[in-house]
C-alpha cells in the first residue's frame, strides 16, 4: 500500500513492505537518479526489495523529493541524502532493536551507502551498480561495516574494472558478486539480482536458522 512519511522537504512517498513474521532487518533502499527516469517502481528495486522481503526483511523503499508525489525538487545530491536519513529514522522508529540495513541502486547506492556508513544504527549496507568515479565514496573506503556489492560485467558507466578497483580498497567484511551479461540496468538480467542478493548476503541462510 502507498504511504508517505515526513521528510525535510515535505512528505515522501513510499512502500513499506513487511513480513507476516516480526523482520530480522529493516531495509532502507534508494532508488536510481531522479533526473534519468529513476523511482521507487525500477525494475531493480522492485526485486531486490522482493527478494529482501521474501527473506524476512521489512522493505522501506521511497520516491526522492520531486520524484512521483515526494514534495520538493532535485537538490544534486544534499537534499536526496537528507531524505535517505528520514527514511532511515522512519524505519527505525517503526521497527526499534531490529537490525537496519542501507541499500540503494546505482545513484541510490550512493545515497545509501555515504549515509549507512556515517549511521552508528546501520549495521549492514547494500550497493548495487555504485556508481564510482562519479561521486565521493571516500568515507566508505573508510568503514568495517559489512557491506555487499552487486555490478553487471558489461556496466557501460561503470566499467567493472572500475568498480574492482574500488572493491580493493574497501575494508572487509565485504562481498563483490559480477553478473555476466548485465548492463548497468540489468536489463534481461534483473532475476540474477534477486539471486545475488540471496547468495552474496547469506540473509536467506541467517534467516531459516532462525525460524
Amino acid at each position: 500500500m502507498m504511504r508517505q512519511f515526513p521528510g525535510p522537504a515535505g512528505s515522501l512517498e513510499t512502500l513499506f513492505e513487511a513480513p507476516e513474521e516480526h523482520p530480522r532487518a529493516v531495509v532502507v533502499f534508494g532508488h536510481p537518479h531522479p533526473q534519468h527516469g529513476g523511482t521507487m517502481h525500477t525494475k531493480v528495486v522492485y526485486r531486490a526489495a522482493k527478494t529482501l522481503l521474501d527473506l524476512g526483511c521489512a522493505v522501506l523503499r521511497f520516491n526522492f523529493r520531486g520524484v512521483g508525489a515526494s514534495a520538493g525538487q532535485w537538490d544534486e545530491g544534499r537534499g536526496e541524502r537528507d531524505d535517505f536519513q528520514a527514511g532511515l529514522d522512519h524505519g527505525a522508529a517503526s521497527y526499534p532493536g531490529v537490525d537496519l540495513w542501507a541499500a540503494g541502486f546505482s545513484f541510490g547506492a550512493w545515497i545509501a551507502l555515504t549515509c549507512g556508513v556515517r549511521d552508528p544504527r546501520v549495521t549492514q549496507l547494500l550497493a548495487i551498480a555504485p556508481p564510482t568515479g562519479r561521486y565521493d565514496f571516500a568515507a566508505v573506503t573508510a568503514t568495517t561495516k559489512p557491506t555487499h556489492f552487486i555490478h553487471g560485467n558489461r556496466d557501460e558507466l561503470v566499467p567493472v574494472t572500475e568498480m574492482q578497483e574500488f572493491y580493493e580498497r574497501i575494508s572487509p567484511p565485504k562481498t563483490l558478486t559480477i553478473i555476466d551479461g548485465a548492463s548497468h540496468l540489468f536489463e534481461g538480467r534483473v532475476p540474477a539480482v534477486g539471486e545475488a542478493i540471496r547468495n552474496t548476503i547469506g540473509v536467506h541462510t541467517r534467516h531459516k536458522e532462525h525460524v
